[in-house]
């Protein structure tokens, strides 16, 4: 036993970091389209690892400013094909969780793309394309509705982004090359889908595919772009390289800011949220401490297999870690956190959770009978709360209780969809 502090909503106790889910959920077999008031959590008693973080509350520095979130979402929603994305209750959930209220914050039909990802490698393929029309003294103040007429065209046509990606941020960085009219040049590692290249491909990139993880992907994408003069638009961050995935970071906060708009009642006690590199986990954090006077208590989800950011809070610093983080959750097959991102997380996380790519599909599953379509990256938020919910050290941990008001993210819908068909109907 490890005695941690937990600030914030969360409460103060002891907690083994090996803990192991009990089955207090009542469990109880739907048929599928059942309506989302019949709906029951049907998890087994999954392993998973929960870390209360003993750095949380410590002051730090700004890494999200409110300008630029300011500037963002007035760029973004001034698209046209900007809509919010709904915002959905789960009363049933709720009750089988033991918890007041639970909300679902559904990303699948963010701008076609099937993630909350457009909201950010697109922007930041914007900004880009601004910044460098100044910086080659063509124009001061160029917009997106400018690139999209084409009205420098002559120069953004030669001017190549490009980035790494397991799926969704690549596919967002080509929509937003294809928009915004300047090539695009994506990596991805080889375990990345047909489906989810060809996906990619359609927006006009060129794809280039690496051995190795996502990791090698973006040491890759980082050195040919050195070599051929090309921009690399990353939702990660290393030293030297934080500019744009700060604008990467602050479109994501749009998707926070809406969930904060729909919140109807009390504001919400708890946040889990999906790891990865942490860029989303860092912006959501952000956002809620902008919006709140006091801030839910977040909790940051990985993979088991791919917890980088678990491993460096345990270690008190940013953390690699090694082998092929085969994890069927592919979007947060990460070995290594954002910079930025870990700026903010050290400090406003309550606490990390590792879950197994079995207990993901099992919510997968859980939300395909109500009728919700969520991707196997995109529901590690929700098996963090539902294995949490149910072992009585973790709510302990967490402060998780018959009140509580628990904000999710389903943050991808069904993005392979055969991937998809296999997951949930297998």
């Amino acid at each position: 036993m490890l005695i941690f502090t937990v600030p914030s909503r969360c409460r103060r106790s002891r907690l083994n970091t090996a803990a192991r889910a009990t089955p207090e959920f009542k469990r109880t077999r739907l048929a599928v389209g059942a309506p989302l008031s019949q709906l029951a959590p049907v998890l087994d008693p999954y392993p998973f690892r929960l870390f209360p973080n003993p750095r949380a509350g410590v002051p730090g520095t700004v890494v999200l400013p409110a300008g630029g979130f300011r500037r963002a979402r007035a760029e973004i929603t001034s698209w046209p094909d900007y809509a919010p994305t709904p915002l959905r209750d789960l009363p049933a959930l709720a009750v089988q969780a033991g918890v007041g209220v639970a909300r679902l914050k559904d990303e699948a039909g963010r701008f076609g793309l099937g993630s909350f990802k457009a909201l950010g490698g697109a922007y930041a393929v914007a900004q880009t394309l601004v910044t460098e029309l100044a910086r080659r003294g063509v124009t001061l103040a160029a917009t997106s509705a400018d690139l999209v007429a084409r009205r420098h065209a002559e120069v953004t046509r030669t001017i190549t982004v490009t980035c790494a990606t397991d799926g969704n941020h690549g596919r967002s960085v080509a929509w937003g090359a294809q928009r915004f009219g300047c090539q695009c040049v994506i990596f991805i590692h080889h375990t990345v889908s047909q489906a989810r290249a060809d996906a990619i491909a359609r927006y006009g990139a060129e794809l280039r595919r690496v051995t190795g993880t996502y990791d090698d992907a973006v040491r890759e994408a980082a050195r040919v772009a050195a070599a051929e003069g090309w921009f690399v638009v990353s939702d990660t961050s290393w030293p030297g390289y934080t500019a744009v995935p700060v604008h990467v970071m602050q479109g994501y906060r749009l998707m926070a800011d809406e969930a904060a708009d729909q919140w109807a009642g009390a504001p919400p006690t708890h946040v889990f949220v999906q790891g990865g590199v942490g860029g989303l986990a860092a912006a959501v954090s952000v956002h809620m401490r902008a919006r709140y006077g006091r801030p839910p208590c977040l909790v940051v989800v990985e993979p088991d297999r791919a917890a980088c950011l678990l491993a460096s809070a345990e270690l008190g610093t940013p953390t690699a870690i090694p082998g092929d983080l085969d994890t069927v959750m592919a979007g947060l097959a990460c070995g290594a956190p954002s910079l930025l991102a870990w700026a903010e997380l050290e400090r406003a996380a309550a606490a990390f959770m590792a879950v197994p790519d079995e207990a993901a599909i099992a919510c997968m599953k859980l939300l395909a009978r109500a009728g919700i379509v969520a991707g196997e990256s995109g529901v590690a938020g929700l098996a963090g709360f539902l294995l949490a919910a149910a072992d009585p050290a973790a709510r302990e941990t967490l402060g998780l209780r018959a009140d509580s008001r628990v904000l999710l993210f389903s943050t991808e819908g069904a993005t392979d969809p055969e991937l998809y068909r296999h997951l949930v109907e297998g």
